[in-house]
């Protein structure tokens, strides 16, 4: 299921640990397959699991506890809004409301066009910045109010 450039991005994963210690690039996989092909699907997570030679419950485990994992479709564009102490004290959950509202969706869902997905995060260690929520995964926005969600939204769209 995985293209052997993917396989190939792993194996260089493999290389950085010490002989006999695949499962250290656990992390890495599935951060290349999800790159590769959107989600990880349980066939995938198999295939990781089958390549590191490792339990395939040692590879749920990580997906599904990380929150930059997905182990289910998402939208075009992930919105993960940290909504820990630091960031709802200055205005997260606020920001939240707007987002929700403005998108039509609530945490976990995805807009019918399969745009956007809204999740909650847990915290992004960036509280300095807060309010804060990352656009898949990758890109971080900081001191969020709605005008700047809403500039940061149109930009995406």
């Amino acid at each position: 299921m995985l293209s052997q450039n993917a396989l190939s991005k792993i194996d260089h994963e493999i290389s950085k640990y010490p002989s006999g210690r695949k499962q250290s690039a656990v992390m890495a996989a599935l951060r290349i397959a999800q790159e590769e092909r959107g989600w990880l699907s349980t066939e995938i997570m198999d295939e990781i699991a089958t390549y590191l030679e490792i339990p395939s419950i040692a590879v749920y485990e990580v997906a599904s506890f990380y929150n930059m994992y997905n182990t289910a479709p998402v939208g075009k564009y992930k919105i993960s809004i940290c909504t820990n102490l630091p960031c709802a004290l200055t205005g997260a959950n606020k920001v939240a409301q707007h987002l929700k509202k403005k998108l039509g969706v609530g945490f976990k869902e995805t807009t019918t066009d399969g745009k956007f997905t809204l999740q909650e995060g847990e915290c992004f260690g960036a509280c300095g910045d807060a309010p804060v929520f990352l656009v898949n995964d990758k890109r971080m926005c900081s001191f969020m109010t709605i005008e700047l969600v809403d500039k940061i939204l149109g930009e995406l769209e």
